[in-house]
């Protein structure tokens, strides 16, 4: 078969592995280490025939994969997938274009910051983040992931909260590179112990503090204003510098968001309010996984857009988790796309054309930590164009009401209960005490020894709930998920709870 024909060939492989997945066992059945005991040491001294590469394919790749689409993958957060983003990912890999200047193809920087303008207004960011909107100097640019994100507005942060001081100190900057990594140490960045690691490894990785704060349990692990201002008056004290504050942000109730493990809500109005006594703390909002919700207009309140809106630095959410968009996408707004430039530009003579604007806002590269990367905005734009602003919000809401009906069913069982409430796609449970003196995280942890034995039929990831103990997380993702799913899923974890409870 000549390679052109196994390009078709594969394009009708890739549509029998959607309409038959469900055939498939949701998790992967072999064990660490296999693929070594299958595969050569070294690669082959002359080319191979392409059906052997592709037989070696399926046999030895797809039986490790885990069905992330899979409709009872219910273990973490989403990675939505469509025709749409397929279809955008091999024009994209077609043309493999990175992209880092605006003349190394226009329209990839340019389709870029329309799409980006296109979700923020489904968003309901205000005019300040359209990067198309030539009154000011916010944006966007698609990053890789919440990682990425995170760790490219803390060198932002650190970079204007630098330039900051040495404006206000009246010491002589012979040095300014010296003097800056000698306040670098003064730094402190804050998030909570509910927030994702993203945010510590990013401050492991610039070599600055790190402040996890408590929550509790009562405010339904939710940072707020009074504990970050305890924390902002305890560093200020001290000599040190709080220059970022990183609120996880993955689900939405009432006018806050929350945390992975969790959705925790963090109470944004208020931190919002504590950050108005310090002006160089950069308020970052990392929306991970429900930042798309805010496309809902109905579970956004005006107060959460105007909070957002006029004090916020910044946002991130991954389109790649319950976008129907491919990874990697993460669209990032700031305030200021000046502040990322600052940061991060440094143009080589081989990145100059004449024709080059002066203004650094326009070529990609200036905003991001790599100089190259891939044609992401090509799978936003086909997606929001063939799914629409309706089409996609439906898919969210279905999302939505079947988790609803799944927290609906186990809460109407015996054996189990709800430790929290359920938050869009995500309910948080694990079962009853049988009696006084029952070790309850002992009983859930052998609970999910019988659901991971079932990893054929179904994936679910447990967590620990600080002040509350050993439960599981079901999160409704996969965009072939219905409603008989969802019945299966109870059905076998009542089998499962049977089979511990009978022990």
């Amino acid at each position: 078969m000549d390679l052109a024909g196994a390009a078709h060939a594969a394009v009708d492989q890739i549509c029998d592995y959607y309409q038959t997945i469900e055939q498939r066992p949701v998790t992967s059945q072999v064990e660490r280490g296999y693929l070594a005991k299958r595969l050569p040491e070294e690669a082959p001294a002359q080319g191979e025939a392409w059906d052997s590469i592709e037989h070696d394919f399926q046999q030895h790749i797809m039986t490790g994969i885990t069905h992330w689409q899979h409709p009872m993958f219910y273990g973490f957060f989403p990675s939505n997938a469509s025709y749409e983003g397929i279809l955008a990912d091999m024009y994209s890999s077609a043309l493999t274009n990175p992209g880092f200047n605006w003349n190394a193809s226009p329209a990839v920087t340019e389709l870029e910051f329309i799409v980006l303008d296109w979700f923020a207004k489904m968003m309901g960011l205000s005019s300040a983040f359209l990067s198309n909107d030539l009154s000011h100097h916010g944006g966007g640019i698609i990053l890789g992931s919440a990682s990425e994100a995170t760790l490219t507005i803390a060198i932002a942060a650190r970079d204007r909260a630098l330039r900051a001081l040495m404006e206000q100190s009246s010491e002589s900057h012979a040095d300014p590179l010296s003097w800056k990594l000698s306040m670098q140490t003064k730094l402190v960045m804050y998030g909570t112990t509910q927030t994702h690691s993203v945010a510590s490894k990013a401050a492991m990785m610039l070599g600055i503090r790190y402040r996890a704060l408590d929550v509790h349990r009562k405010d339904n692990y939710g940072l707020r204003g009074e504990t970050l201002k305890q924390a902002l008056d305890e560093d200020t004290s001290r000599g040190r510098v709080p220059f970022l504050l990183g609120t996880l942000i993955i689900t939405y109730s009432v006018a806050t968001y929350g945390t992975t493990n969790s959705c925790a809500i963090d109470r944004l109005d208020e931190l919002a309010d504590v950050a108005q006594s310090s002006p160089l703390l950069w308020l970052h909002v990392d929306a991970a996984y429900g930042g798309v919700t805010w496309c809902l207009p109905e579970d956004r309140s005006q107060k959460l857009l105007d909070t957002f809106n006029n004090h916020y630095d910044s946002i991130s959410t991954n389109l790649h988790k319950w976008g129907l968009v491919q990874m990697e996408c993460s669209p990032t707004y700031v305030r200021d796309r000046f502040d990322l430039a600052k940061a991060l530009s440094v143009t080589l003579d081989i990145l100059k054309s004449k024709d080059m604007d002066a203004n650094e806002l326009n070529d990609l590269r200036n905003l991001q930590i790599v100089l190259g990367r891939r044609f992401r905005a090509l799978k936003v734009w086909f997606v929001l164009r063939s799914y629409g602003v309706e089409g996609f919000r439906e898919h969210l809401r279905k999302h939505i009401r079947l988790a609803h009906s799944f927290a609906k069913q186990i809460e109407s069982l015996p054996e189990f209960e709800i430790v929290n409430p359920p938050r869009w796609g995500l309910v948080m449970f694990r079962l009853r005490k049988t009696d006084d003196d029952c070790d309850v995280d002992e009983l859930n942890h052998r609970f999910n020894d019988a659901i991971q034995d079932r990893g054929k039929e179904l994936f679910l990831s447990p967590t620990v709930l600080p002040e509350k103990g050993y439960c599981e997380r079901l999160v409704v993702g996969a965009a072939s998920t219905t409603q008989d799913h969802i019945d299966k899923a109870v059905e076998i974890l009542q089998e499962c709870a049977k089979k511990v409870l009978s022990k």
